[in-house]
């Protein structure tokens, strides 16, 4: 396995729906990240991307809200990234690696995780063609320790790390609700933090028609953001979220506001913990708004 390259091999366990586009003509690329090496409290999410995908195939490629349909965008769905068992530093640059040539050819990017440590290698591709990037950051939880359990690298430490990339007043953080004090005391002085998700977006979306108009744009979701009542399936759900029709309203606020978004994630669900499928079929429709939300061109 140390001796393929980086970028590869690419396991295929089956297309998103609609992402029928061969690379060259896509515009969007998805990519599976099924990491699960710092999980600190339940597992499961080095399922997430298969299943997101089987679930994908529920749904009606036409979203209602939005009059927008994914028959009418050109998705290449790359597979999944192959990953070293066992070894968190060469996965890690497994993902970044595989996500540097579509971002490089000027692609939008839907990495579909895996715990939300993927979101760390992936914006440290994204940085190398968007070195002005702005992480939008939807979840239960701050993610800004600085070691867990001794270690830097962790999905409780994922969005610091994020932090030292991209400086301050550059990390937006909607609805983290769980967290040391020291991680919302250094949320509230570096970035900026949002208890509410509807809130954040409208206060994102002022920024977004003014001073961050034309700003690239990194958007993470954490399955968890959302009340467990709506996605149980996730590895440390936290009460008091809010539901599905709140966090996308939130995105198309977003999106209404003309958003660059160019590249996202959807992470941290984990569908063997959730025996009625429920959570998978949530993350796959948030997937398909993502895409459609956000696939307009913007004024830069």
């Amino acid at each position: 396995m140390d001796d393929e390259p980086a970028t590869g091999p690419w396991e295929r366990p089956g297309r998103f729906v609609a992402a029928e586009a061969d690379y060259d003509a896509a515009t969007w690329v998805i990519a599976g990240a099924p990491l699960e090496l710092t999980v600190s409290y339940r597992p499961g999410t080095r399922w997430g991307p298969t299943r997101i995908r089987e679930a994908s195939h529920s749904l009606e490629t036409y979203s209602p809200e939005l009059d927008r349909d994914l028959e009418d965008l050109a998705i290449h769905d790359a597979g999944d990234v192959v990953l070293p068992l066992g070894n968190l530093g060469q996965s890690l640059a497994r993902i970044e690696a595989a996500l540097r040539r579509p971002v490089a050819d000027g692609k939008r990017v839907l990495l579909l995780g895996g715990e939300h440590l993927v979101t760390l290698a992936a914006v440290n591709a994204v940085l190398d063609r968007y070195p002005d990037l702005v992480v939008v950051q939807f979840d239960a939880h701050a993610d800004l320790r600085n070691r867990y359990l001794g270690e830097p690298y962790s999905h409780a430490t994922v969005m610091r790390r994020v932090l030292d990339l991209v400086g301050t007043g550059r990390l937006w953080q909607l609805g983290p609700r769980s967290g040391l004090r020291e991680e919302f005391q250094l949320a509230r002085q570096e970035g900026r933090l949002f208890h509410d998700v509807g809130e954040g977006a409208e206060a994102l979306a002022r920024e977004l028609a003014g001073p961050l108009r034309g700003v690239p744009v990194y958007l993470t979701v954490d399955i968890d953001v959302l009340d467990p009542a709506v996605a149980p399936g996730t590895g440390t759900p936290e009460p008091g979220g809010p539901d599905f029709g709140v966090l996308q309203r939130a995105l198309y606020r977003l999106a209404h506001a003309g958003a660059w978004v160019v590249a996202a994630d959807l992470v941290e669900a984990a569908p063997p913990l959730d025996p009625s499928g429920r959570t998978e079929v949530v993350a796959a429709k948030l997937a398909r708004e993502l895409l459609l939300a956000f696939s307009r061109e913007v004024a830069r």
